[in-house]
Order: C-alpha cells, then structure tokens, then sequence
C-alpha cells in the first residue's frame, strides 16, 4: 500500500524524497484504506512548522505542497490557520500561493477569513497587480451578508483600476455579490455601465457575463458599446466570446427588422375607383418598403464571420446559432461546412453538434445536402451519436439521395448493435412516409427483414409495416397474409400485438384467415403477454361484430378465460366488450353502434422528427439540448415590426483634426475654392456619425482625383481624410499603384516652391509625432490598442494627401526619402478618433490618392497561364437537377473594364427540358456590380450550355450572392474571388520592377521560408505554381535564383 501512495506523489520531485517518504508512509489508516483523500496529524504538523518558519524558502516549498494537495483532491481546510498567517508575507511567490489557496477555502472558513480582512484590504492597495486581483477574489468568496458593504467599495475601486486583470476581477466579483445580496443591484449596474466602456478585450468578456447575470433586460447599456463590442470580438478570450456573442444574439433579434421577409412588397398600385385621395394615401403608407439592412445588423455578422475558423468548438457553435437566428437565410449556408468540421472532435462536442444540425435540417436542409457523406454512419460511433446521424439523413433524405441512403441503411440494419438496427428501420419507415415515390420500396425491403434471424429486426420491422400500412391498407393484402403467417415464429409481444392489430382491422379483407388467428391465439391465451391478450380480446370483438358465424363461440370462449385473468386491464376490457358486443337485457345503447365503434376509420400515424418541436429554443443552449426550459434561460424575442431608433448607438467623439493642419493653410482653402471649402467646413463642425464621415471621405477623394485644383484643394482635404478609419488608409495605399499613369501627367509648379512647403509640412508632423508619442508614453494600461491603431492609420491618409501633391510635380529620385519612410510609420494621437467602416462604394474615389509617381513603362500582358479548375456553383441536388460550375477565364472583362471576367457551365441532369433560368434577385455588397448572362429559354435533357458574366468586386474577396433561378424555382447561390484573380498581369523591365519594389519597403514587404522538394525548384516549376493561383506577369530576371512578378489591381484603368 505505502509503495502505491509513494508511486502517486512521486511526480513532486526527487527533492524532496524524504518529505513525501514520510507522506507516503503516514497516508496508512489503520483501516487499511488508500490514503489519497486522508489527512493525518503528523504530516499537517510537518508542513505546520514549514509555514511557521522563518525562512521563505520552507515557506514557498510548504505552500507548493499544499496547493499541489489540493490539485490532486486531497483536503487542506485544517492548514488554515497556518496558510491565513502567511498573508502578509513580503514574499510576491508565497503571497500568490497563499491567495491560491485562500480562494478555494474561503468560503468554508468563513470565520478564521473574516479575521485577516484587514489585511485583504490592504493587498487590494498592492502594487502588484497580480495580488490586488487576487485580494478581491478572496474578499468575494468570503460569502457572509456583513461584509457586503465592503466588497462593494472595492468592486468599485477595483473598476477603475490602472490593470484590466483587476477590472476583469472587478467583474468577476459583481456576479458574487449579486448572489449574495441581490439588494445591491441598482448599485451593481453602476458598475456595470462604468466597466462595458472599457476598451480591453481582457475585460470585455467577464463585464458581459456579469450584464447577463444580474440585469440581463438592461438592453440599453448595450446600445453605446455595440459597435465597441462588435470590433474587439475577434481579440476577446473564446469563453469571453460565446458570452459575447450569446448576448448580442438577443440584442439584434431586439433592435433589427428582420432579415427574412424580403420580397414581400406589395404591388398593387391601381386606385380602386370609388377610393378617395386619402384613402389612397393611406394605403401606400401601410405599404411594406423594401428591406434594407442595417449597418449595425450587417456588422455584428460581418465581424462574426471569421470565429467560424475558430479552435474552439463552443466558439463555432454560437457563431453559428448567431448566424441561424439573426442572417439572412442566403447567408445562414456558411455555418454548415464550420459545424462539420467539428464532427471530428470527441464524442460530447459531436452530440450538442449533432442536436443543433438535427434542428436546423428540418427547416433548411439545402445547406447539409453537400455534406451527406458526413453524417453516415461509422462502426465505432458510440449509439447515441449513430442515432442522431440517423435523424439528419432521414431529415436530408429527397428524391435525389434516397436511393444511396436506404443502401447505405441496408448495411445499418445488419449491424450488431441492436438498438441502432432497430433505429434504422424506424428511420426507413419516416422515409417511406415522407417520400411518396420509395414507400413501395420500403416496404418490400421491410417484409424482407420479416425473414431476419434476428427477432428484434423482425419485430420492429412488423411495428413499421403496421404504420405504413395504415396509410394504404387496401393495397396490401399479400402482406398481411404474410404476417400472419409469421405468428408462429415471432415471440417479441410489440411484435405480435401489431400484428393482431392488423388483422383486426383488416378482417374483411382477410375473411379466411382472421379466424384461424382467433383460433390459435384462444390456445395460447393464458400464456401470452399483457398486451398481446388486449389485441386478442379486441381481434374476437371484431370478427364478433362481422362474422358471428365463425367465430362467435371462440370470441366468448375468449371473453370467459379474460373474465378470470389475473390483470386487472384485462378484466376490465373483458367486461366492456361483453357488455357492448353481446346482446342482453341489461344492454345499453351503444351496443347499437359497437361495429363503428370497433371498426372506425383510424388515422394513419404521422412519423416526425423528435427535433421538430426544439426549434423554439435557442440553437446551443441547455434547453434546447434537454427540449424543456432551463433555469437561467433567456428567451429570444420576435423581430420587432419596426426598427428601433439606431441612433442611440451613435457615439460621440471629440475630433482634432484641426490641430494637424497648419494654421495659416485654412485661409487658403477659403479663398482659392470655395465650393470645397464649405463642404470641409460644414465636416469639421459637426459631430456626425461614421456614415456622414465617409461620405466627406468621398468628397475629398474627387477633389484629390482632379489633380489640377492646386495646393490649396488638395491640402482642403487633409481634415476629412484625417477622419478617415484604418481601413481607407489600406485602401488608399493599393489605390497607389492604380493610379500611376494619372498621377504622374499632373505636374504644375516649380520644384523650389514644392521644397519649401515640403519642408514645412516635414517639421509640422515630426512635432505632432514627437508631441503624441510623448503623451502615449505617459497614458494609462487601459487604453485600447485599436484607439492607437485607428489614429495611426487616419493620419497616414493625412499625409499620403500631402505627398501626393508634391509627387505629381517632382520628378522621383532613385533614392528612397525619408518622407517615403515615414509614410509607413504609425504615429499614433492622444485622442481617439472615430473608426468609421468605409463603405466599398468609397473606394473609387480614393483613387486620386497617391504616394509616389511611377513609370509609365507598366502595360497590362496577356495571361501566362489559365487554370481549369472550376467551382461549383450549384449542385445538381441542390438544384433539383440543374447543375451549375464556374471558372475564371483570366481575359478582359467585355461588360466592364472593372470587372472580372466569369464563365459559368450549365447542365441538364434531369430528363426534362428546364425552362427560362436567369438570374434572379441579386444580393450584393454596397459598390459591387454584375453583369448577368441573358436569360436562356431552354436547355435540353443532358444538355450543356456555357455562359459569360461580369463582376466587379470591388478590389476584394467578398462574395457576390445572386439567385439561379428556372421557370419553376428559385436557388440561392454565390461567387467568391481567390485573390489571385483579381489581378492583372503586366509587362515591365527588371530596372522598372526594381524602382517600383523600392518604394514598398517596410510594412509592405513580406517574406516567407518555403520548403519543398529540390525538383520543385526548377524554374518552370516555381513559375508554374505561382501563376497556377495568381493571375501574375513574370518579369525578366538577370540571375537564375531570383524570380520576380508583377501585377495591377483589376480596377486600375
């Protein structure tokens, strides 16, 4: 025994033998029981002296021990007294163990706690951030009403603290306090309210546990930190992000009209005669408008997007809950690859997965249809996994795949696993059910299995004939028969019991052999099971009532050994039917209508799904998973007819951007344009929101886009550029190289004054960076790192403005200037500015953005190389037989000068002509066009057709969503660029290339460390690889070991 417990706590270390020699040997209860949970005295007394010692370092190695106990489950509530004196060691190492140990067992030694309160106040005063968090854990785990007042004031200090790992315990704390004393609620959301504005992620998630723990209908905290929340997602820790996310599910289903009623416009525009104007007027008003997304709606699911990738299986589960509840239904298709993707994890994660696709593919099984080969089923799937995989194939079964699904349930039915085979036949029973077209089928293979040697098999095969059977009894004479037959083999009571059934209700159409059934089941009937007596007793009633000739004595023979059974059931149901089938004196009424009693029309039972009724609880939540209403469950509420005011999320932000322009410039912009000029004016006066921003970003870019106003236009648009996000200051950056040729051609003034004032601008920013970087040193640890990033990057677009106007008329030097460079180097500002999404439709007009001058060597070549590949569009299942591929043929678009180039291949895999596809509603981001194909009247069975269409996508990956529609239905679909095709290949001389890569130093360059086989070096191979996925031009190399590529955005003229 001593061995084994040596064995256990040997993983401490060989330093300490000895100690856990005398641990091991002390563990021995006289009992003779394994000592892991036991304390004893002697050991508690040796790691006593350790902690009472003068040294640290038995200090330290006492509380490891200690802590170590406790992780391993062992009981260290008796150490402490000996643990709570250490509290006040100078010693950061112990100190923090000691704070470990103090958190799990506060709370039972509520006393001895309440004794060194002081000194947890003290600590909550410490300079170590680490021990001020901690003080306050230990302080909220002391759960006793009378220090209520106490823990409340340092929630409230520890809200305002330098350290998001505080506030982050700060909002630990408030759920505590909340369970503890409910009456501090008003207070609590005080705190609250002040912790939601913090701008760390740290603290981001714990603030929104706390929000939905203690005042959850507080939707109004929410609306100034929505978009907050929304940006800082993607950075929050993933448990922070399910809580997050949850919660802004319930606030969009609250603030939003809903994304699922498009189309429903009416068009009746015709005045009724008699109707008068206001009637008229009236009515319009009533109209419903078109649907429109709200920006706030479009960013929430924008933004959650990218956690589809996420490790964690939770994090997927919500973002897919969210997208189920809140997209629209053309969106939703996204989160089926994400969900299958984590039916490779362990066997809980793929359960709740399960549950949630099971409920989902009973509404909108076109997006699991491409992965049905992930839900079949594998041999070492535990049962309860098998059966849901069971429920999602019945659920995504069609017309299409039922002949591959019942061969793959064919398999499933052999299986050894006996409740799985039984599972299997019910599922081929629903499909029966559902489709028309196989219930023949179904039901031979079914009576196929009536020959099984396994009786469960055949016994559950018997209870779904019966079903299918009631839906058309007439047609199935041979089957009943069959049954019968099988009476004297089949010994499971369901089993036998259905049968009888069948036969009783069908007696009619079996008259010769329902009364030899009566006949041997009046033998067996004192040796048969309960329910099996019932049918018996109910099979005599019936030939009783339609052929008294035969079977009239069997029936009473019957009713007198049912008289004297030992059930009670059976006693009973003997005395009814006596009473209503054989006439007497004593008889009532009814016994006129004993046979529409006995032999009415019963109706057929409808098969569902046992997920059809979960759909009314939240996707991945407790009470979906359990299908009843969980404590703590918030209900998600209808969409609201009307949308809420989305003001109230506008946030109001100081700007400066005056500061950055030289005083005497604005006169200037005064007087040379006055037209520009008020238009900045009226920007730089108001507070508007990130819409009203952007659209004065446009106006700037069409003055920058001229190229002939002069210094003082060009310099008018540094304000409203300044107020730009980060985003537009990548999008200018690429517009750089787009505009080449434009730029250059605008040259005006002499080179002298062009110095002077390049001169001057240089010091105006080297003392603003100078001043900000000053201030920024000396700020706080609770400033967001996205404040610094979104003023870096709207100052960039300042001063990309002011070197745009000095290039076009200076001729570029082979060396790389400083004020190249410092285009590239974030500066960041004391005040934050307001980070508004710039909208794709803007991106056109940052095209007079510049930083350099180029070349006008640069000509667009011919492709080197076009891929065969093609995507697939829509699948023939999904499209009910209309298959659709596509593929990117790298040739000038003849639609557009922007826009990429498309060939789309359809074909006719039905055996009938498809009529009239077109190209229905289209659903595309703000900016991006389409050109569609004409609408094709006809295409012949196993016909082909390929058709041309262009998009422009606005120089980025987002998807364009369109409808393929045929004369009868309507499909949703969508194209995603690769990267590598919106590109153009171009034609120059190395010295060109090598002129152009000079001026992308810094955060443009990238560099990588591939690794591959040395045949995959070759040239021709590297060449092949990189035009395989990039539409690139090579450009002439004089060395063999370096290749070099260039290209244009597709959007460049």
């Amino acid at each position: 025994m001593s061995s084994n417990s040596f064995s256990y706590n040997e993983q401490s270390g060989g330093g300490e033998a000895t100690e856990l020699g005398q641990e091991a040997t002390s563990t021995i209860s006289p009992s003779g029981a394994f000592g892991l949970f036991s304390s004893d005295l002697k050991k508690n007394e040796d790691l006593k002296q350790m902690l009472e010692s003068n040294k640290d370092s038995a200090k330290l190695d006492a509380m490891k021990r200690i802590v170590g106990m406790i992780a391993k489950g062992k009981n260290a509530s008796e150490l402490f007294p000996a643990v709570v004196k250490n509290v006040a060691s100078k010693n950061i190492e112990i100190k923090k163990l000691v704070y470990v140990y103090l958190v799990r067992y506060a709370e039972e030694q509520q006393d001895l706690a309440l004794l060194s309160i002081s000194t947890f106040q003290r600590a909550l005063k410490d300079p170590n951030q680490l021990i001020r968090a901690s003080a306050l854990r230990v302080l909220s785990s002391i759960r006793v009403p009378i220090i209520v007042p106490i823990m409340m004031l340092a929630i409230k200090e520890a809200s305002a603290d330098l350290s998001p790992y505080v506030r982050k315990n700060a909002a630990h704390a408030i759920q505590k306090l909340y369970s503890l004393d409910p009456e501090q609620k008003e207070m609590l959301i005080e705190v609250i309210e002040k912790l939601l504005k913090d701008k760390s992620t740290l603290v981001a998630g714990s603030v929104v546990m706390a929000f939905e723990e203690v005042c959850p209908d507080r939707i109004d905290l929410i609306h100034k930190n929505y978009r907050k929340l929304c940006n800082l997602l993607v950075d929050v820790e993933e448990w922070g992000q399910v809580v997050i996310i949850h919660m802004l599910t319930r606030y969009a289903r609250t603030q939003f009209v809903s994304p699922w009623k498009e189309g429903d416009e009416l068009e009746d525009n015709e005045k009724n005669f008699y109707e008068s104007d206001d009637d008229q007027k009236e009515k319009t008003d009533k109209r419903k408008k078109p649907y429109t997304m709200d920006p706030d709606h479009r960013l929430l699911i924008r933004n959650t997007k990218p956690l589809l990738q996420s490790r964690n299986a939770a994090v997927v589960m919500a973002v897919a809950q969210l997208y189920w509840h809140i997209s629209p239904k053309s969106e939703a298709g996204i989160i089926s690859k994400s969900l299958v993707r984590l039916l490779r994890s362990n066997r809980e994660v793929q359960y709740i997965v399960l549950q949630n696709i099971a409920t989902m593919s009973i509404q909108r099984k076109g997006i699991f249809e491409p992965y049905l080969k992930s839900f079949y089923v594998r041999s070492t799937d535990p049962t309860m996994i098998k059966t849901l995989k069971l429920e999602i194939l019945t659920n995504l079964a069609n017309e299409a795949n039922i002949s591959t699904l019942l061969r793959e349930f064919q398999t499933y039915v052999k299986s050894q696993d006996k409740q799985f085979a039984a599972a299997t036949i019910q599922t081929i029973g629903r499909c029966a059910t559902n489709i028309l077209e196989v219930t023949d089928t179904c039901l031979n293979g079914l009576v196929c299995l009536l020959s099984n040697r396994d009786e469960i098999v055949v016994a559950e095969s018997v209870v779904v004939i019966k079903k299918l059977l009631q839906m058309q009894p007439a047609q199935h004479g041979e089957i009943i028969k069959h049954m019968a037959k099988l009476l004297d083999s089949i010994t499971v009571p369901v089993a036998r019991a259905s049968i009888l059934w069948l036969i009783g209700e069908n007696c009619e159409r079996v008259p010769k052999i329902a009364p030899d059934v009566l006949r041997k089941m009046a033998k067996s009937f004192t040796s048969e099971d309960d329910l099996v007596k019932l049918q018996i007793l109910n099979l005599g009633a019936k030939l009783y009532l339609t052929n008294s000739k035969q079977t009239k004595l069997l029936t009473q023979y019957i009713l007198n050994l049912g008289k004297y059974d030992q059930n009670y059931d059976i006693r009973d149901r003997t005395r009814f039917i006596r009473q209503l089938i054989v006439p007497n004196e004593k008889s009532g009424a009814l016994s006129k209508y004993a046979k529409k009693i006995f032999l009415a029309q019963k109706p057929a039972p409808l098969l569902e799904s046992p997920f059809k009724d979960r759909d009314h609880f939240q996707l991945g939540t407790l009470s979906h998973t359990l299908n009843i209403k969980a404590t703590g469950y918030l209900e998600l509420s209808n969409w609201p007819e009307v949308a809420p005011d989305p003001s109230v999320r506008n946030v109001e932000v100081i700007e400066l951007a005056k500061e950055w322009t030289p005083a005497g410039k604005a006169k200037q912009e005064n007087s040379a344009k006055k037209f520009y000029s008020e238009s900045e004016e009226e920007e730089d006066s108001s507070d508007s929101s990130s819409d009203s921003e952007s659209e004065s970003g446009s106006e700037s870019g069409e003055q920058g886009e001229s190229g002939e106003e002069g210094d003082s236009n060009e310099d008018s648009s540094e304000d409203s550029s300044s107020e730009q996000d980060s985003e537009s200051g990548r999008e200018s950056g690429l517009e750089n190289k787009r505009t080449a040729k434009r730029n250059s051609k605008a040259k005006g003034k002499s080179d002298s004054e062009d110095g002077e004032k390049e001169k001057e601008k240089s010091k105006t920013s080297d003392s603003s960076n100078a001043e900000s970087s000053s201030i920024e040193d000396s700020s706080s640890d609770s400033e967001s790192e996205s404040e610094s990033e979104s003023e870096s990057e709207s100052r960039r677009v300042t001063k990309e403005k002011e070197k745009k106007t000095k290039q076009d008329r200076t001729p570029l030097t082979k060396d790389v200037s400083l004020l190249d460079l410092d285009d590239f180097n974030p500066v960041s500002t004391p005040v934050a500015l307001p980070t508004p999404a710039l909208s794709p439709s803007l991106m056109a007009d940052l095209e007079g953005l510049n930083l350099s001058t180029s070349s006008s060597v640069i000509s667009v070549s011919t492709p080197a190389f076009v891929p065969t590949k093609t995507h697939v569009l829509l699948h023939r299942m999904s499209g009910k037989g209309l298959a659709a591929h596509y593929f990117f043929p790298r040739q000038p678009c003849i639609f557009g000068d922007k826009m990429v180039s498309i060939q789309i291949t359809l074909n006719n895999t039905t055996d009938r002509k498809i009529e009239n596809i077109h190209i229905g509603e289209k659903k595309l981001p703000i900016g991006m066009k389409m050109h569609v194909f004409n609408p094709i009247d006809s295409l012949e069975p196993e016909g082909s057709i390929t058709v041309s269409m262009g998009i422009d996508f606005c120089d980025s990956t987002q998807t364009a969503s369109f409808q393929l529609c045929t004369k009868d239905d309507c499909f949703s679909v969508n194209i995603q660029p690769p990267v590598g095709e919106l590109l153009l290949p171009v034609a120059m001389s190395e010295k060109d290339f090598k002129k152009e890569q000079g001026m992308l130093t810094g955060m443009n360059e990238t560099s990588a460390v591939i690794i591959a086989a040395p045949q995959n070096f070759t040239p021709s191979v590297i060449f092949q690889k990189v035009v395989n996925v990039a539409n690139v031009g090579a450009v002439p190399s004089g060395q063999d070991n370096i290749h070099r590529y260039e290209e244009l955005n597709f959007e460049a003229p």
